[in-house]
């Protein structure tokens, strides 16, 4: 079945992922927060978050959806507005750039297919809107990550863990590292350049698609038995 992408509306956070909906890590202050943060609507305080940049600022998001279904989404938005992006040991971000700070995928099949998709949805908003790079703290995990963190999944804590972008994959679709960091480097991929941004990001993304596919058949190969 297809997969279709959509900005998001103030019409559509209700089929952003549950986690999206409710994650505290990027929308609460890290320097407030206390026991009295836990008694906090986080649905609430997401949607009157994304509302506010998106009557603001303008569009915010990309929702991946097939048949009917999320499959996973992607916020972005000026960077002041995001509390927690001044907290990195990599902050600040660029004047000139929109801060990338969700991409969640919530199946396990296809993941690189579907965030790059996301991505490349991502992009081509800001470049039509003029913005000249997007920037993302990225995250470098560890085996010990790896071996503990949870899967993608509606139920998850939120940490750095769950929350933020995989680094290797942000340079994978053609970020590179601006202010490097063992843990949280942070990452710009220019739309502004004289050869335009599609030589640099499509070519990456169409490597990752292409990637993805010969997985799913090799999946299917295994696999013969339908399913339903």
């Amino acid at each position: 079945m297809s997969t279709l992408v959509t900005g998001v509306t103030l019409d559509s956070f209700d089929q952003l992922p549950t986690h999206t909906r409710r994650c505290r890590f990027w929308v609460l202050d890290p320097k407030a927060e206390n026991s009295s943060s836990d008694a906090l609507d986080l649905e609430f305080e997401n949607e009157a978050w994304l509302s506010m940049i998106m009557l603001e600022w303008g569009s915010c998001g990309q929702l991946l959806s097939s048949g009917g279904r999320t499959l996973g989404c992607a916020l972005y938005s000026p960077p002041g507005v995001v509390p927690r992006s001044t907290s990195f040991p990599t902050s600040p971000v660029s004047a000139d750039a929109v801060l990338l700070t969700t991409l969640r995928i919530e199946s396990e099949l296809d993941r690189e297919g579907h965030s790059a998709s996301l991505i490349q949805a991502v992009v081509a908003d800001l470049v039509n809107r003029g913005v000249r790079a997007l920037e993302a703290f990225g995250i470098r995990r560890t085996a010990e990550d790896d071996r503990v963190g949870p899967k993608a999944t509606a139920d998850l804590t939120c940490s750095d863990t769950t929350c933020m972008i995989d680094a290797d994959f942000l340079e994978k679709v053609g970020f590179d590292v601006v202010a490097p960091h063992h843990r949280y480097p942070r990452l710009r991929l220019e739309l502004d350049r004289d050869h335009g941004w599609k030589e640099d990001v499509e070519s990456a993304l169409e490597q990752l698609l292409i990637a993805a596919s010969l997985t799913m058949v090799e999946i299917e190969h295994k696999d013969p038995v339908g399913v339903g």
